[in-house]
């Protein structure tokens, strides 16, 4: 379980996160939705210790994030696909999804059974996979990044704004990836952050809105016992 206890993150002076709480399970799919500037991508690179927070704590299980390096929230398995991407264009596409593997040092086995299971979610990251980075579409990308953070995502997966920018026939292949994913990996512990969360209806299990850095309504199709009203 990953928990959010009044988590506050200041900009240049400028307070993002107003005392975030909340928690996101195992086995259930959270969406965060907000317009842009309401603080989605700034919980999500908390999470991730890519900004300090200024106040409260992160913790996944009984570990506390906060003070863990940024670059070990990865090998603690948590997995991560920012809105820009963020690929290596010189490297391959299968480089790209292959690249938190090898920064953890896994050994080739574990690697490429990563590898067969991202490519039976997304066979067109197969098809692809010897193509440079820097030459697939914007869409392509965000399918790529999507592989990337599911080879070292045993217990969280992040996602931010994955269906931005995307024509409407990717953001419905995106949207059934994320259906299957659920189906295949039951365990996980997704956090989805959209601003429309029309496409994800049929696998949220919970909902929470975030408004000028504060989480404002939350719900869920089963109970709120874990979802933390702020």
């Amino acid at each position: 379980m990953l928990s959010l206890d009044k988590v506050s993150v200041s900009i240049e002076g400028v307070r993002v996160l107003r005392e975030v709480s909340c928690v996101i399970v195992a086995r259930k799919t959270t969406v965060l939705i907000g317009r842009n500037g309401a603080g989605k991508t700034t919980t999500l690179r908390a999470i991730m210790g890519l900004i300090a927070h200024s106040g409260g704590a992160i913790r996944l299980d009984a570990d506390d994030l906060g003070k863990m390096p940024a670059h070990t929230r990865a090998r603690a398995g948590i997995g991560y696909a920012p809105e820009d991407r963020r690929l290596i264009p010189e490297l391959s596409v299968e480089e790209n999804i292959r690249l938190p593997a090898l920064a953890l040092k896994l050994d080739r086995a574990e690697i490429a059974r990563g590898l067969d299971e991202v490519y039976g979610l997304l066979p067109e990251l197969h098809v692809m996979r010897s193509r440079p980075a820097g030459g697939v579409s914007g869409g392509q990308g965000k399918m790529v990044a999507l592989g990337r953070a599911l080879t070292v995502a045993r217990k969280v997966l992040l996602l931010d704004e994955p269906f931005q920018g995307l024509a409407p026939a990717l953001a419905l292949d995106y949207a059934r990836t994320l259906g299957e994913l659920r189906k295949h990996r039951p365990e996980l512990a997704l956090l989805i952050t959209e601003s429309s969360p029309a496409l994800l209806d049929r696998i949220a299990d919970r909902t929470l809105q975030i408004e000028r850095g504060e989480i404002l309504l939350p719900s869920t199709k089963d109970d709120k016992a874990h979802v933390h009203e702020v």
